[in-house]
């Protein structure tokens, strides 16, 4: 700062020596020979253009004669060194200073931590910015922090194995309409804690509302209100239970013969079939003469493609029947015969025993009253455990029949993998129609996968098709190996029942995989004899319980199949006139198709 008389009275250097005194002076504090170089002709510092400022006078510059403080070696610090921080270890011209201490936070203490933090921009005596050699001063402490504050990331144990998954087996319950195959499916879901009690309450309060207090259990696999008022399935309820060992899924076919159509869709997604029987008086008997279900439905299943039977004898515990083994053996010896005729073997594709769905008995263990002594087998779900393993045709091309569609936020589809696998993302064509389609979404009963395997029953999302353009019967394929579509086939029936001849001409609706068209027989080929094998020239008809070879026509358009040797599942068809069965029987030829 200029002085009155113009002088300039700063020092030359702000460095201390060992008494205190400021650098760069003689002892007449001669400044004139230091200052004669500089710019004698500059302006005066005015402050904010203060006349009147103060004189500036820097913090760090020595306060008094007693700012300096001697040692006991003799060597000076001043008050103001002590107390900077190390952002300040430089001095304004750049000059090193003596190196620091080894410890900082021992030197300084907290307080100088907190001077240091406003002189972050600045360097440190390494070259490293302050604020950084603060942070690096305690790297134990900085590790605990850092940890507390990052998630701990668990590695796998490469000990523990994946959960080996189960084999799907999918069961369809059949048999008339009342023997109660509903009830029996609620209630082995409800023994094997697929629903719980409170659920169960639910169902039986509304039940009782509606005067069907014993309908109750049929209500887990019964959802709509038409099912419920009236008592009678109509669509293929479909559920699941687990077991340890495998994963098992329900097929509720319905019983009333107006919707057979619908029970061969069921049937024809089944791995097994458990024919429900009513062993109560008057009813058994119903069913199971001519006109009654228990026979188509097992005739079916048989077609569709079933090996294996389950026979329930169910209630039982019924006033009229009160576990009464003549009962049941008179049950049993009249299907016997029936089931023996229409190809199962007694003594390996048949089980019998009797059942209560309405109690429980033998659906999972055996009654606790000992009501039922003469009976020594397993329960219906411990015989399903300990059945052998089924055999897939896991590595052949995919062949997904649609059983149904709807849409929900896009196209689903519902079907059954009965070759190959499928995956999510994968790219397939859907047959006859080849319309390019791509997997979104897999869900297999409810759960949702990223791929599915033969056998599975499944819901699958597809992109790049409307709702609108897929009916059911149409298969899902890889573009590398699709079905083939026919528009005229060579196929072997079985005249089933018939009251009158059958020749050229005959229109009946085929049932082939989940499929459903109308088809003509244009003209029999040559009869076989059942009991040879023999072929004879062609006949101008045939007639009830005759074996026949024809060429049939589609007229509905080109359908997907194959040839029953080379696909069993897609070459077993069944023949129906006026609702009722006519015959059965499986494609030999493919006479005009495309691939």
């Amino acid at each position: 700062m200029a002085n009155p008389e113009g002088q300039n009275n700063l020092p030359d250097s702000w460095e201390t020596q060992d008494d205190g005194t400021l650098g760069d002076q003689d002892s007449g504090c001669n400044t004139k020979s230091s200052f004669a170089s500089l710019n004698v002709d500059a302006p005066a510092f005015v402050p904010g253009q203060n006349i009147h400022a103060k004189e500036f006078v820097p913090c760090w510059g020595p306060q008094s004669d007693s700012g300096a403080v001697k040692d006991a070696a003799g060597e000076t610090e001043t008050k103001e060194m002590k107390d900077s921080s190390p952002g300040h270890a430089m001095n304004n011209r750049g000059d090193e200073e003596p190196p620091p201490p080894d410890d900082w936070s021992a030197e300084n203490g907290n307080d100088n931590e907190e001077k240091s933090g406003s002189s972050a921009d600045s360097t440190s005596p390494t070259g490293t910015p302050a604020s950084a050699s603060v942070e690096n001063s305690d790297p134990d402490e900085e590790d605990e922090d850092s940890a507390e504050a990052r998630p701990v990331r668990r590695k796998k144990d490469p000990s523990v194995c994946e959960e080996k998954p189960k084999e799907h087996v999918n069961i369809v319950f059949i048999g008339h309409v009342d023997a109660g195959k509903s009830t029996i499916g609620g209630h082995i879901m409800h023994l094997t804690g697929m629903v719980d009690k409170r659920t169960l309450e639910k169902y039986e309060k509304e039940a009782k509302e509606k005067n069907r207090e014993t309908w109750y259990l049929s209500w887990a696999l019964d959802t709509n209100s038409e099912e419920r008022d009236k008592g009678k399935t109509v669509e293929v309820g479909r559920a699941y239970f687990e077991t340890e060992t495998k994963h098992f899924t329900i097929l509720d076919a319905p019983g009333h013969k107006s919707f057979v159509p619908n029970m061969i869709g069921g049937a024809s997604q089944a791995d097994l079939a458990v024919l429900v029987i009513s062993a109560r008086r008057g009813e058994f008997e119903t069913g199971f003469e001519r006109g009654g279900q228990t026979r188509e439905h097992a005739m079916l299943a048989k077609t569709a493609g079933v090996r294996q039977l389950i026979v329930l004898i169910n209630k039982m515990d019924d006033p009229t029947v009160l576990w009464d083994e003549a009962r049941y053996n008179h049950c049993v010896d009249k299907l016997k015969p029936y089931l023996r005729k229409i190809g199962f073997n007694p003594k390996t594709d048949i089980y019998f025993m009797p059942v209560s769905g309405y109690t429980g008995a033998f659906l999972k263990n055996p009654p606790t009253d000992n009501c039922c002594p003469w009976y020594t087998g397993p329960s219906l779900i411990q015989y399903l455990e300990d059945l052998p393993k089924l055999t897939r045709s896991s590595d052949g091309p995919l062949r997904i029949p649609i059983v149904d569609r709807y849409k929900d936020m896009g196209t689903i589809i519902l079907g059954k993998v009965e070759s190959g696998s499928v995956s999510q993302g994968q790219k397939l064509l859907m047959m006859p129609n080849r319309t390019p389609v791509e997997v979104m979404q897999l869900w297999s009963d409810e759960e949702e996968k990223d791929i599915c395997l033969c056998g599975e029953n499944i819901k699958v999302k597809l992109k790049n098709v409307e709702e609108e353009d897929v009916s059911p019967g149409f298969v899902l394929c890889d573009p590398s190996n699709v079905c083939t579509t026919v528009k005229t086939f060579d196929a072997q029936i079985f005249v089933i029942e018939h009251k009158s001849i059958i020749c050229a001409g005959y229109n009946a609706v085929m049932h082939i995989h989940a499929c459903a068209e109308e088809v003509r027989l244009d003209r029999l080929l040559f009869l076989i004899d059942k009991k040879t094998g023999a072929k004879t020239k062609a006949p101008r008809y045939i007639k009830q319980d005759q074996i026949a070879v024809g060429r049939f026509h589609v007229t509905g358009g080109h359908l997907c199949m194959e040839k029953f040797t080379d696909f069993d599942q897609m070459g077993r068809f069944t023949l129906r006139d006026e609702g009722k069965t006519v015959a059965a029987g499986k494609v030999v030829k493919l006479v005009d198709y495309r691939q």
